[in-house]
């Protein structure tokens, strides 16, 4: 028969090792050889020896006996062993080093609540106050969420004896285990309400419509949240109300597009406006401006007007607003009109394409070579 290991050894700390490095000590050990968590083989054996060991160095009294005696002083005080353990269930070892505290239902923070809201281009740019109307749970208005009915009072739950919790307890080869449940009766507040209130029924909250102001930053976008902080369903047992969370959608503009800070406008002029250049009065989300068109401009053209796009929305400052000439092209003519086109015609003459500096049977030549 295998002899004993020493227990010091088992526990790995040192004969002078205090209570709390011997408690710590057979903690960590304990969770790692515990049955129901490992199984291992072996595993069982090492919890046992473990917890032997415990057994005996956490007593003064035995501690002593077996500093002085070694094991057959141990002996002496009838050592409990492994069956006699009642840490069955892995978290009644927790339990046993923390107090075992009752498990009461604590607070409870409220729902988040969402909302969508519409607005108009201008409105993303240059922001806005807008009233919602939401509908959320609050405090009961009668009980002040204390569920009952004003002058009666909660009673202490008789399932659990005002525990929150309901502890059965089994045995099994491996020892006593205790399995721990939340209450089903108080579901782990400890009480009953025996008078429930009669406006809420009990729930300690109420629905409510309520009116309530967002403010709209400048140069908000499509999909931009904007979080109103406690606007939400009120929290149950005390806890904190959710939040309300303001999702946005940006109308469509008639003709400006947004393009990240910067407004695009696409302006639409004739042969003549190009050709001749021309000062025009351009629509901007701050008014009218002048712009002049050079002569000779090409469709596709940009032109950039400083600080005429969207404020940004982090920093300050603008983007631009962005001008992009579109040369329109008449489909329908009077004669006078043609007559004229026909004599400009006349006068420009057809365009030139470009020209290859060599012809195509040159550069074959040149390619392949001529022999020799």
């Amino acid at each position: 028969m295998a002899s004993k290991r020493d227990y010091y050894d088992v526990l790995g700390v040192d004969r002078n090792a205090s209570d709390e490095e011997i408690k710590k000590a057979f903690r960590k050990l304990a969770f790692q050889y515990h049955p129901d968590r490992n199984k291992d083989d072996g595993a069982e054996e090492k919890f046992k020896e473990v917890k032997e060991a415990y057994d005996i160095l956490s007593d003064s009294q035995k501690r002593a006996a077996y500093d002085r005696f070694g094991h057959a002083g141990a002996q002496g005080f009838g050592s409990r062993g492994f069956e006699g353990f009642d840490f069955g269930g892995f978290g009644d070892i927790f339990d046993a080093f923390f107090g075992g505290a009752t498990r009461h239902a604590g607070p409870q923070q409220g729902a988040d609540l969402s909302y969508h809201l519409a607005i108009t281009f201008e409105e993303a740019i240059f922001g806005t106050e807008k009233e919602l109307e939401i509908v959320r749970t609050e405090v009961c208005s009668v009980c002040k969420g204390s569920r009952s009915e004003p002058g009666s009072q909660p009673a202490k739950c008789p399932t659990c004896n005002g525990t929150g919790e309901v502890r059965r307890t089994q045995r099994s080869i491996f020892g006593q285990f205790i399995n721990v449940t939340t209450c089903s009766r108080c579901h782990g507040e400890g009480r009953i309400i025996t008078k429930p209130c009669s406006r809420c029924n009990g729930q300690g909250r109420e629905r409510f419509e309520r009116k309530i102001m967002v403010k709209i930053p400048p140069g908000v976008d499509e999909g931009t949240q904007i979080r109103l902080s406690g606007e939400g369903d009120s929290g149950k047992q005390g806890g904190s109300p959710g939040n309300l969370y303001v999702s946005l959608s940006v109308q469509k503009h008639k003709f400006f597009q947004r393009e990240g800070d910067n407004i695009l406008y696409e302006l639409p002029i004739n042969f003549a406006q190009a050709a001749l250049g021309d000062e025009l009065q351009i629509p901007t989300v701050d008014g009218d401006v002048s712009l002049k068109i050079p002569a000779g401009s090409q469709t596709g053209r940009v032109f950039r007007i400083k600080e005429k796009g969207v404020p940004h929305l982090r920093h300050t400052g603008r983007g631009d607003q962005l001008v992009k000439l579109s040369i329109v092209t008449p489909t329908s003519l009077d004669e006078t009109q043609k007559k004229l086109f026909k004599e400009l015609a006349k006068t420009l003459g057809k365009a030139a394409l470009p020209k290859e500096d060599k012809s195509f049977f040159e550069k074959i030549k040149d390619t392949f070579g001529s022999g020799s």
